[in-house]
């Protein structure tokens, strides 16, 4: 296995001195806020290495529903792993695009952190908005512990806040899809339209709300 605290390692020995993952959940979803977490694991375990209940963290799209569940108590509820998390709500997303919604999501996750870190690892392509000296890693949660645990954290918080909003709108299913494209969501909106929580910048929300273009 690789070792994922490679780009931690060097990072401190260059001078870093508090180091934070970011990761997001929820960009590709049809409804439902994106979700940014910022964590900062300690440098004890960057130098000494993960604890063995924490060595399968990885990219939460490869973990299973139970195992996030795990890893997220983990990370959430152990002494010395500082987090933060940001949302940014479909209506903003509507407004400024997915992209700038969720580098705002970033944004507001790091600067929550406290304290602050001097260093931020970003999953995929750099975020100009980020504020701190920043390396951005392409496939970032499965070569870095610390953005693979903001990861875990992001996505679990948006599948809980999803979980807690489906009994405001029961006939979507957000319970069971979180918001995403599933056949199961697009046939509720070809029956029932669009809810508060859909971005109607989206297709194929964008395309009308007409039960026949879905």
């Amino acid at each position: 296995m690789a070792d994922r605290f490679a780009h931690e390692r060097r990072l401190f020995n260059g001078g870093c001195h508090r180091l934070a993952g970011v990761d997001e959940a929820g960009r590709g979803a049809l409804a439902g806020p994106v979700v940014a977490a910022a964590v900062i694991l300690p440098e004890a375990w960057i130098r000494e290495g993960m604890p063995a209940a924490l060595k399968g963290l990885n990219d939460s799209k490869q973990l299973s529903p139970a195992q996030r569940e795990r890893y997220f108590a983990l990370l959430t509820e152990t002494p010395g792993v500082l987090h933060a998390v940001a949302l940014v709500e479909a209506e903003l997303v509507d407004q400024l695009n997915i992209l700038k919604a969720t580098h705002l999501a970033m944004r507001r996750a790091v600067e929550s952190l406290q304290p602050p870190p001097d260093h931020v690892l970003v999953d995929g392509r750099p975020v100009p908005v980020l504020g701190p000296q920043q390396t951005a890693l392409v496939k970032g949660d499965s070569l870095s512990y610390s953005i693979a645990a903001a990861s875990i954290v992001a996505k679990v918080t948006r599948d809980h806040l999803m979980n807690e909003l489906d009994p405001q709108f029961p006939q979507y299913g957000f319970a069971v899809h979180k918001g995403y494209g599933t056949a199961q969501h697009l046939q509720a909106l070809a029956e029932h339209g669009p809810c508060p929580l859909h971005r109607r910048s989206f297709a194929p929300l964008s395309q009308g709300s007409q039960p026949e273009l879905f």
